[in-house]
């Protein structure tokens, strides 16, 4: 099997609508029932002036770039510094953007930094960071 080839500057981007179910499925896997993401009343008193998504929907969809897409199938995850921008509203569409920043090779791997970066349709980043993994090597 042919090794997989990565680089500084490699880039891939895709797009998530956070829908009303994707923030109830949340809550429920994470038990996180703030009131902030599920009960419009409440929301409508806060700073937020309504419902946002749980800052971690987005962490979640990031980790699954970086599984699926970038560096992709086989990704072992070490570590991700976020910085939480914006809140995303139940139905935006978040655009993701991943990439290398830095690839440092190891003796038995290698270990690879990413940009990690999410905005939503108004064009504003939502959040911010860098991902360090391993990524596959075949």
């Amino acid at each position: 099997m042919e090794e997989k080839k990565f680089y500084v500057g490699q880039k891939y981007e895709f797009d998530k609508t956070i829908s009303d179910e994707d923030v109830k499925k949340f809550a429920e896997v994470t038990g996180d029932f703030n009131p902030l993401h599920l009960d419009e009343e409440f929301a409508k008193t806060t700073m937020f002036g309504g419902r946002i998504a749980h800052g971690m929907i987005g962490a979640g969809i990031i980790s699954g770039g970086l599984a699926m897409y970038l560096p992709g199938t086989g990704t072992t995850y070490l570590g991700q510094e976020l910085s939480f921008k914006n809140p995303v509203r139940i139905g935006d569409t978040i655009h993701v953007e991943l990439e290398i920043m830095e690839l440092i090779p190891k003796k038995k791997f290698d270990i690879a930094k990413i940009r990690t970066t999410c905005i939503n349709s108004k064009g504003e980043i939502v959040i911010d960071g860098t991902a360090t993994v391993i990524p596959p090597r075949a």
